[in-house]
């Protein structure tokens, strides 16, 4: 028996960081969306837990024991009191430290696969507290539906309906750690932008969102400069509505009312920069 299961990308479409925490953690208000893009985790039966990772980004991640996904792993075993191991194959599709919630996806993913493989049903509020333990970004991706996060990212709030629609994902080939983003971040905290009302279409919803924005883009460009080159190749690209930094970068996004302009937006890319990352994809779990 091997269980498949998709980690998605996930992606900011805002970023408000509207305070910090006595410890250093600042508070978010973010809306994230998923994407049909994204890595894989694949799990088997075995006599003890392992990790093989894989696809085209695996020279870029650890298999040892301080991999995500292993501690996921560890974690769910005891939690569920599951003396079982488990022949964990991670397929590394999307860049690493990007603004995706790769690591975390991975993580989540993992949980989502371990939990069917093991036929295990946790409590939701344990299995919450697990994901909350191993990064702000797991719960998330655990849910992996659209969703308004407060908190370090932990607190997850339902998103209205979202208008089907498609993005362009780019990368410049630039890992980009969370920490100095963060750290580099100056000026007055934000506050929270949410909205009740579910955008009548694509066009709606991307104006709803151009009122908002990514509080860690001048940051981000300040330690990663490439970002700059990718939002304006973005935002110069016919039918683009919108063109934003995901996250703490580096991967950034346009939003397009049709495959068929992602698409297109995306070959123009990867004719004029073959060195980066470039991805067409759908939103997932939107009407």
């Amino acid at each position: 028996m091997t269980v498949v299961e998709a980690a998605p990308a996930k992606v900011n479409l805002y970023l408000h960081v509207v305070g910090r925490r006595d410890d250093g953690y600042h508070l978010l208000d973010s809306l994230v969306v998923f994407a049909d893009a994204g890595d894989v985790i694949r799990v088997r039966p075995d006599d003890r837990l392992s990790l093989t990772v894989e696809g085209p980004f695996a020279d870029q991640v650890p298999s040892d024991d301080d991999n995500l996904v292993l501690r996921a792993a560890r974690g769910l075993a005891e939690m569920a009191d599951v003396s079982s191991g488990a022949a964990i194959v991670l397929d590394k599709r999307l860049p690493v430290a990007a603004g995706v919630g790769g690591g975390s996806a991975d993580a989540a993913a993992a949980l989502r696969a371990l939990c069917d493989l093991w036929a295990v049903e946790p409590p939701p509020e344990r299995l919450a507290r697990l994901a909350t333990d191993l990064g702000a970004d797991v719960p998330a991706c655990l849910a992996a539906v659209p969703a308004f996060l407060g908190g370090i990212g932990e607190r997850l709030d339902p998103a209205p309906a979202l208008p089907a629609c498609f993005m362009v994902l780019v990368n410049p080939g630039v890992a980009v750690p969370t920490p100095p983003v963060f750290k580099a971040r100056q000026g007055p905290f934000s506050t929270p932008a949410r909205f009740n009302e579910s955008p009548a279409d694509v066009q709606a919803f991307a104006a709803a969102l151009a009122d908002r924005r990514n509080d860690l883009t001048d940051a981000a460009v300040g330690i990663a400069p490439p970002i700059a080159e990718v939002l304006a190749a973005l935002v110069a690209l016919p039918g683009t509505l919108l063109a934003r930094m995901s996250g703490s970068g580096a991967t950034c996004f346009g939003l397009f009312a049709t495959k068929a302009e992602a698409e297109r937006a995306a070959g123009s890319l990867r004719a004029d920069h073959p060195g980066w990352w470039i991805c067409a994809t759908r939103l997932a779990n939107t009407r």
